[in-house]
């Protein structure tokens, strides 16, 4: 269910989950905290919101086939889910759009970044290149092997690329006395659009075969 979107009170720039969680839900649910810090989450257009559910959708009948084939592993792929960083509390997370993960052993567990096989975000023209690359940067710093960035088109209700990043935690070759400014990052290892007739086919984490009209708007 979608929350409406209200205006932004005066917050402190640091709050613990215990904080957020006194805080009316239309306003939380606005919220990501970064190691404490407030951070707010834009909605963006109706469009968006579809996109979002198209995604999951799309994505559960993989997860629920690569169960089938190798029984031993279980996924699940959910809707805009609370992802926490660290073993332990919960004044840390980021909210993927959608995001495959582990099955989880009891019912109402907190989802924690090592259960996480997928993250992904869906962009909307009013996402700024500064907000894509600093949740792409929790992702990483977070373990998560797989990101997906979702870019919808600027002039139609559609999604215009579909891009799969896998992690890379062991940098590659640089220039002596050149470091890399974060230990692991992302490198594209899919690209589709709508041209793409067979739609969206990757092997990894599992088998993910997505026709591009279960996309459509």
């Amino acid at each position: 269910m979608s929350v409406p979107h209200v205006q932004r009170p005066d917050l402190p720039e640091l709050m613990t989950w215990e904080e957020l969680e006194r805080l009316p839900e239309e306003i939380a649910a606005q919220i990501e905290l970064w190691d404490g810090r407030v951070v707010w989450v834009r909605r963006g257009p109706a469009e968006r919101q579809a996109f979002m559910f198209n995604l999951t959708s799309a994505l559960k009948p993989c997860a629920r086939a690569a169960k089938t084939e190798q029984p031993e592993r279980c996924w699940r792929a959910d809707l805009a889910t609370n992802v926490f960083f660290g073993r332990t509390g919960k004044s840390d997370f980021v909210t993927p759009d959608f995001v495959v993960y582990r099955c989880l052993e009891t019912p109402y567990q907190d989802l924690r970044a090592d259960d996480v096989v997928l993250a992904g975000e869906v962009l909307s023209p009013a996402n700024t290149q500064i907000d894509i690359e600093a949740k792409k940067a929790r992702y990483a710093g977070g373990g998560i092997p797989w990101y997906w960035e979702v870019t919808l088109a600027r002039e139609a209700s559609a999604i215009d690329i579909v891009r799969a990043y896998v992690l890379e935690t062991e940098p590659g070759r640089l220039p002596d006395g050149v470091h890399p400014l974060r230990p692991a990052n992302y490198l594209m290892a899919g690209e589709w659009t709508s041209a793409d007739r067979d739609g969206i086919e990757i092997d990894f984490p599992f088998a993910i075969r997505i026709p591009w009209p279960e996309l459509a708007f």
